[in-house]
């Protein structure tokens, strides 16, 4: 397994560093969208890579794209990413990278919950609510929901908490219009992504889209879909409600971090070895259940 931490590309514009994501400007309908190893935990980027965690999430990111092309544009061009850098940089996008439309980015992740677990049961057992939704009482932890909910959030910077917020908020901050055609469009990707995942043994707990709009306006799903990094995956031959299933997703980096005296902030605790093969291992075994696929040979 190889890993990669951070690109270094000089052949084009570094136009943003996200959690996990590298982007180079390629002209200005374009851009590069890297995959990188780096592992993000409670909005807190981990110091240690996760070997091959960015060419599984581009690969699983991929996959998804095409069973629900049919839903709603995604941001995919199909220019090979090896084409548009230097050839010295071309290990550095192998496997793991996109070139995408460059579109103008919506400031809102719109989160999808199928089932009630982690924040949002924490969320129900203080309040009864869900991000502010009235929930029916005496739901059991990991229990499916009677409906999927929309619980957006607004998008933070790097090292800081995305914020949940009310479907009343997306609608002052993008116009109603724009916020029902997100809310209405995550629904029906989850709805179509659950029903495939059925057929693969897998359930989708929750799951969250970026979106963004072209020149002309039209709404565009982008940066990852359904990844192991983006929604939580349980395994449905597991799953009883009451306990929290085990999942194929960096819930297992979570969860290990649950057990330290960390207040989730920067600077991460250090992960220790276990832990970075456990997870790796994770994210393979998610991209074989999902898709069928094992990581493809570069």
């Amino acid at each position: 397994m190889s890993a990669l931490y951070a690109t270094s590309i000089t052949s084009l514009p570094l136009l943003a560093k996200g959690k996990v994501r590298d982007t180079y400007i390629v002209d200005d309908k374009t851009l590069l969208m890297i995959t990188t190893d780096r592992l993000s935990a409670f909005d807190v980027v981990m110091n240690e890579p996760i070997p091959d965690k960015g060419r599984v999430l581009n690969q699983m990111s991929n996959f998804w794209f095409k069973q629900l092309h049919d839903v709603v544009p995604n941001h995919l061009t199909g220019i090979d990413p090896l084409s548009v850098v230097a050839e010295h940089e071309r290990e550095q996008v192998k496997g793991r990278s996109v070139v995408v439309k460059r579109l103008k980015p919506i400031m809102v992740e719109a989160v999808v919950r199928g089932y009630i677990i982690g924040t949002g049961w924490k969320d129900y057992l203080a309040t009864g609510q869900v991000c502010g939704i009235d929930l029916p009482a005496s739901l059991l932890l990991a229990e499916k929901l009677p409906e999927p909910l929309f619980t957006p959030a607004a998008k933070a910077a790097v090292g800081e908490h995305d914020e949940n917020i009310s479907f009343d908020e997306v609608k002052n901050r993008i116009g109603v219009e724009l916020a029902n055609q997100i809310r209405d469009v995550s629904f029906a990707l989850y709805s179509k992504a659950a029903d495939y995942a059925a057929t693969r043994g897998i359930i989708i707990a929750d799951t969250k889209f970026e979106f963004g709009l072209d020149d002309d306006g039209v709404l565009h799903v982008m940066d990852e879909v359904l990844t192991a990094d983006s929604s939580r995956y349980w395994p449905a031959d597991e799953y009883r409600v009451g306990i929290s299933p085990p999942s194929f997703d960096k819930q297992y980096v979570r969860d290990y971090l649950e057990t330290l005296d960390w207040q989730k902030t920067p600077p991460a605790p250090a992960l220790p070895q276990n832990i970075i093969d456990a997870t790796a291992a994770k994210y393979r075994e998610a991209l074989l259940k999902i898709t069928g696929q094992t990581l493809e040979l570069l």
